[in-house]
């Protein structure tokens, strides 16, 4: 009986012990601050001066990693970030769960910037109409994974300038910066609260709109050009709509012309269209690719 009684008592110290373990670590946060995670997202908010930073938190790590670790503190230390070292099970807990690949960084949250603190180009004169000026403009673009892809596109392919529509879209979160591959932390994004008058504005000063879509039946009365065959010489908006309804019909309107990506087969139904953000690379890269031509 006592040995009966002894492993009872064994038994629920161990289940004890383990609730305890499996109970995540709550470390206090900063007022109005946010975890960043990841290697790439952390070491391009610490290399720039685009966030107020509180503290790192690193794991630690041995290897291949302990190089990339200690490169880390040194970034911190340069900054004036105090660094703090986590296990595996506090560092998940920090940051929910994501994939921080060792790395969190905790800072105050990145806005959007307004169209009003942006430097106008000149088009006032022939030479300046005909240079090679691409805007993005995303339209209710809710999903943090398509957004942060989307601005890692726009950043390697050499877009000028990403404008997004206010209502209905996503913030500049740190899933979109993990998505973008920390392209968010150099890359400025601009914001439109009325994203019509945006583009009628643009229209009006030279700039040829380019709308998207899946299929040229789906257009509205607006000429549907492949985006093989486009050829670009004026500044350009393009202007991409959410993965599920596309482009308003507002939006559509005002566009001068529908690009689209013609399709390498006979689609099924069903799977007859791209993820928004593969598909902008496309588009992008087939319009980019002519700047890059001309420029040499």
């Amino acid at each position: 009986a006592a040995e009966e009684l002894w492993r009872s008592r064994e038994g629920g110290l161990w289940k004890a012990r383990r609730r305890l373990e499996r109970k995540p670590v709550v470390i206090a946060r900063t007022k109005g601050s946010e975890i960043l995670f990841g290697i790439a997202p952390c070491s391009l908010a610490l290399s720039q001066s685009r966030r107020d930073l509180f503290r790192l938190f690193l794991k630690q790590s041995s290897g291949s990693r302990r190089f990339v670790m200690s490169e880390f503190v040194l970034q911190a230390t340069a900054r004036g970030v105090p660094v703090h070292y986590l296990n595996r099970r506090e560092l998940d807990a920090l940051c929910r769960g994501q994939v921080h690949q060792g790395v969190c960084l905790e800072a105050t949250p990145l806005q959007f910037k307004s169209l009003e603190e942006a430097e106008k180009p000149d088009l006032r004169d022939e030479e300046s109409l005909n240079r090679q000026l691409i805007w993005l403009v995303l339209e209710q673009i809710q999903d943090p994974m398509n957004l942060g892809a989307l601005l890692r596109s726009a950043y390697f392919l050499g877009v000028d300038r990403v404008v997004t529509s206010q209502r209905n879209s996503c913030p500049l979160t740190p899933t979109v910066s993990k998505a973008s591959s920390g392209a968010m932390e150099v890359l400025d994004v601009y914001s439109t609260d009325d994203l019509q008058s945006f583009l009628k504005a643009k229209a009006a000063e030279g700039w040829e709109v380019l709308g998207t879509v899946c299929k040229p039946e789906d257009a509205e009365n607006i000429p549907v050009i492949s985006c093989s065959e486009f050829r670009w010489n004026k500044p350009i908006i393009i202007v991409i709509g959410s993965e599920g309804d596309g482009l308003s019909l507002e939006t559509q309107l005002l566009c001068h012309r529908m690009l689209a990506i013609p399709p390498g087969r006979a689609l099924h139904p069903g799977i007859e269209s791209l993820n928004v953000s593969v598909a902008t690379g496309i588009l992008l890269h087939s319009i980019c690719s002519q700047k890059l031509r001309q420029g040499d």
